[in-house]
């Protein structure tokens, strides 16, 4: 069998798993625009319902939208409550849709907050995002480490049953929540440092760590991540073959981030200004043009690259989302 032919074999029996992806944080619009992952053969996708500066009134009235759009459309698809869900959206040939959150100031300071959005469909969680909170720091913050109210949390993010997700949080802070977590930790979308220099990308002693816990890199499709605003797909598979030479195949996975409605911001609240969140310098100060995205219909190209550079079938499976989904079944409840 050639690698061409093995490949969709492979990506038709596989779980294909999204660990991260981005619509408007508003409940208005289009929900739709997700049947290009449908389409493009991936089986699950979590999507952010709000970073730390949305307020929750934004995130829970954003969840309310998303979910009332995918309940009144379950010939495409489920929304997830759990693993079993997701291997149900798989066999219906159906596309498996759960949240997350960017970030942790939509929990307005209480505990209970989590639950909450637990029960609304939020499986995957930061700590911060960008900017330093009264959780954590982020990658663009003073690297604080995590607060003592964020060891609490921690906690409580195992005990409720949700993926603890350390993408956009500063290095320290990470490290810190690694440490402090019972159970596996992730980086949903992220690249690596060694291979292209950006606060965002992963260190190795964070990819060492996060295998340590038995979590996954999800290797992003941010060109500015990836290398010069690149998309390319040897560039995703550059990334996938370092983490998996450092670590092993069981902890590497994808998280393309893609954005699905770039043309259409999500409303901000007053005072907003992005350069706070997005610093021009490691942005659009770098001259590289409008950001790139690595797009759904890549997966299978993806694939096919794994094939010919020799990950054997099962590797190929675990990374197109085999190994996000063993960390699921470790800690979603």
């Amino acid at each position: 069998m050639d690698a061409g032919a093995r490949a969709r074999r492979l990506y038709a029996q596989s779980i294909v798993w999204d660990a991260h992806s981005c619509l408007p944080i508003d409940p208005a619009i289009d929900v739709g625009v997700l049947e290009r992952h449908r389409k493009a053969g991936i089986d699950y996708v979590s999507i952010n319902v709000g970073m730390d500066f949305n307020p929750w009134t934004q995130c829970v009235r954003t969840l309310a939208g998303f979910r009332a759009w995918l309940q009144a459309h379950p010939e495409g698809y489920v929304l997830v409550d759990t693993v079993a869900d997701v291997r149900r959206a798989k066999r219906e040939r159906k596309l498996a849709v759960a949240f997350d959150l960017e970030g942790s100031d939509m929990l307005d300071g209480d505990l209970a907050m989590l639950r909450l959005y637990r029960d609304l469909g939020v499986r995957q969680i930061h700590f911060a995002y960008n900017r330093d909170n009264k959780v954590a720091g982020g990658v663009h913050g003073a690297d604080i480490g995590l607060t003592p109210w964020g060891r609490r949390l921690v906690e409580e993010v195992n005990r409720v049953g949700m993926i603890m997700d350390c993408s956009h949080t500063g290095h320290r802070s990470s490290l810190d929540i690694m440490a402090a977590s019972a159970k596996p930790v992730v980086f949903s979308h992220a690249c690596v440092a060694a291979l292209q220099a950006h606060p965002r990308n992963v260190q190795d002693d964070q990819i060492d760590a996060c295998a340590a816990t038995g979590g996954v890199v999800g290797i992003t499709g941010i060109g500015v991540f990836l290398g010069a605003n690149r998309t390319e797909t040897d560039l995703v598979l550059r990334h996938v073959d370092y983490v998996a030479e450092r670590v092993g195949v069981a902890h590497v996975g994808l998280g393309l981030d893609f954005e699905f409605l770039p043309h259409l911001p999500d409303p901000k609240p007053e005072g907003f200004v992005a350069g706070d969140w997005w610093p021009k310098e490691h942005y659009s100060g770098l001259g590289l043009g409008p950001t790139r995205f690595v797009q759904p219909e890549q997966l299978p190209e993806i694939a096919e690259g794994l094939v010919k550079r020799g990950y054997g079938d099962g590797d190929v499976a675990a990374i197109l989302g085999g190994n996000f989904l063993r960390v699921a079944e470790a800690t979603w409840l």
